[in-house]
C-alpha cells in the first residue's frame, strides 16, 4: 500500500532518514521488499513540527503528487528543515485518485495522522462512515481516501483527549459497519498519530495479519553495538524512529512491532501495550 516513517528526538534534518539512510524512505518508494507493492510512486508527503517560531506545536505540511525519488523540492526541504518530530509518507494509491489532498500525512490543528493499509470495501462503507463524523469536523475533509475518513472518525471519538481510545473506537466502528456490509476483514494497516510532543503508532488488522511495522533500538545501545558506524553520530541519545520497514541492514537495529500493539514515544521514552487484542 504505502511506506511511512515517524521520528521523535533531538532536532535533525529529515534528509537523514528520508534520503540518506541505506534503505531510506525514498529508496523504499522505488523498492519496498516488505511492502504490499514494490513501488510507491503515487505522491508523498512530509509533516513536521518546526524548531522555535511562534507556534512550534503547529505542524507544517508539504505534499506532492510526483514520485518521491523525482521531486527536487523534497530534497531541498529535507536538507533545510530541522525538526524534533516529523512524519514522512510515500503513497501507492489503492483506488482514490492521485491528488495532493489524498497525500499523507493529514493535519488537524496540532495533530498529524498517516496510515498504511486500507479499509476493505470502503466504497460500500463510505456513506455510513462519513455520516458518523462530527458535523463541525466534516467540512475539513478535503480528499477522498479511506485514511482521511478514519482520521476524522478518530477526531470525532476524542483523539485530542485520548488517542488510543479514540483510534480504537474508530476502528471498531469500521469493523462493525464493514461486517454489516458483508466485509469479512474491514480494517488493515498501521497508523501514526502525533500532537507535537508524542507519537502513537498502531499496528492492527481485523485479520491479524497487519502491514509490517518496526521501531529503532535506542541510540546509546546501537553505539555500543556498532562503535565504528559513523552515521549514528547524526542522532542524539533520544532519537527514535518508527518505520514500515527497516532503514538499515544492521542486525538488531530495528525490532518488529507485534500484532495488535500500540507504541507510545514521548520525552519519557518508549513503551508498548496491547491494542484491540481481544
Amino acid at each position: 500500500m504505502c511506506r511511512w516513517l515517524a521520528y521523535l528526538g533531538e532536532p535533525i534534518h529529515p534528509s537523514s532518514l528520508i534520503l540518506d539512510a541505506k534503505h531510506s524512505l525514498v529508496a523504499q518508494s522505488l523498492n519496498s521488499p516488505l511492502g504490499a507493492e514494490t513501488v510507491n510512486g503515487d505522491g508523498f508527503g512530509v509533516g513536521w513540527y518546526p524548531v522555535g517560531g511562534d507556534r512550534p506545536d503547529q505542524p507544517a505540511l508539504f505534499h506532492s503528487i510526483e514520485p518521491a525519488w523525482y521531486d527536487v523540492n523534497l530534497r531541498e526541504l529535507a536538507h533545510a528543515i530541522e525538526s524534533p518530530l516529523f512524519f514522512a509518507h510515500v503513497r501507492a494509491a489503492a483506488g482514490p485518485p492521485i491528488q495532493q489532498s489524498n497525500c499523507h500525512p493529514f493535519r488537524h490543528g496540532e495533530w498529524l495522522f498517516m496510515h498504511n493499509g486500507a479499509l476493505a470495501g470502503f466504497h460500500l462503507m463510505k456513506r455510513d462512515l462519513v455520516l458518523l463524523v462530527d458535523p463541525g469536523l466534516f467540512p475539513r475533509i478535503q480528499g477522498t481516501t479511506d485514511s482521511e475518513v478514519l482520521f476524522y472518525l478518530a477526531l470525532t471519538y476524542g483523539l485530542e483527549q485520548d488517542p488510543i481510545r479514540a483510534v480504537g473506537e474508530a476502528i471498531r466502528k469500521v469493523e462493525e459497519i464493514g461486517h454489516r456490509h458483508g466485509i469479512e476483514h474491514p480494517m488493515q494497516g498501521t497508523i501514526a498519530v502525533a500532537d507535537g510532543s508524542t507519537i502513537w503508532a498502531f499496528r492492527y488488522s481485523t485479520a491479524h495479519r497487519s502491514r509490517t511495522l518496526f521501531y529503532s533500538v535506542e541510540i546509546p545501545t546501537l553505539r555500543e553495538m556498532y562503535p565504528d558506524f559513523e552515521r549514528l553520530s547524526v542522532f542524539g541519545a533520544r532519537a527514535r524512529v518508527v518505520v514500515s520497514e527497516p532503514l538499515t541492514d544492521l542486525p538488531g537495529a530495528f525490532v518488529e512491532v507485534p500484532e495488535s500493539t500500540v507504541l507510545v514515544l514521548d520525552d519519557e521514552g518508549f513503551r508498548q501495550e496491547p491494542f484491540l487484542a481481544d
